[in-house]
């Protein structure tokens, strides 16, 4: 009885994380990241006020935000082209640049409105297939 109950444990302390961490994900993925004129201003206002107060950021995130944002503006492939110089110019860097391409392939998913073809269009290997990949996980 003692073992079943430790095995249950050992399950719970696996999966827990991981669902946690993926319910996470797809509420911020599921957030109208684009609205109208003036609440996109808002946010963008509010979000400026908030980088001024926070701690300072790993590199990896300020990475992955800064080419997300270009993503939104430019397109896929300028993101990738730039992800690829930043780990070639910063090596340490290169540990986060699978899943910062994976990142960006889930959000050309989200920018060509479900288009998994039209965003994979940009793909190429940069960090291996991450990009692909995060495609991948977006298409319907």
């Amino acid at each position: 009885m003692n073992h079943a109950a430790r095995r249950i444990g050992r399950t719970l302390a696996f999966v827990l994380p991981v669902v946690l961490v993926l319910s996470g994900t797809l509420a911020v993925t599921s957030v109208p990241w684009s609205g109208s004129g003036t609440d996109s201003r808002m946010l963008t206002a509010s979000a400026e006020k908030a980088s001024t107060h926070a701690t300072s950021r790993a590199p990896q995130d300020v990475l992955r935000d800064r080419l997300l944002a270009e993503l939104q503006e430019k397109d896929p492939g300028i993101a990738l082209t730039h992800l690829q110089e930043e780990t070639n110019a910063r090596p340490s860097l290169a540990k986060h640049c699978a899943s910062i391409a994976r990142a960006l392939g889930r959000a050309a998913v989200a920018k060509y409105g479900g288009a998994a073809h039209r965003a994979q269009e940009f793909s190429r290997p940069v960090c291996d297939t991450s990009f692909a990949y995060g495609v991948s996980q977006e298409a319907p």
